[in-house]
């Protein structure tokens, strides 16, 4: 699903780091090696039809790769 973040991402934190991340082996073969962290935050997001939602997304994030497969986990309102 496709979506755009419009607000800061806030209340963020650290879920998992290193070999703690189920994905790690896939997220070394397409994005390189790194100090891998998974994390979840909240913030709004605009949907492909227009809406504007408040949303806890989760994503991958390594140092000098930057934000990787952000996704949508839940809807908070």
């Amino acid at each position: 699903m496709k979506f755009e973040i419009v607000d800061d991402i806030q209340f963020i934190e650290v879920i998992a780091v290193g070999s703690h991340i189920r994905d790690l082996a896939y997220l070394q073969k397409i994005y390189g090696h790194g100090r891998w962290r998974k994390l979840k935050g909240s913030t709004f997001v605009k949907l492909p039809n227009g809406n504007i939602r408040h949303v806890e997304l989760h994503w991958y994030e390594a140092h000098g790769i930057g934000r990787k497969d952000i996704k949508i986990k839940r809807y908070l309102d």
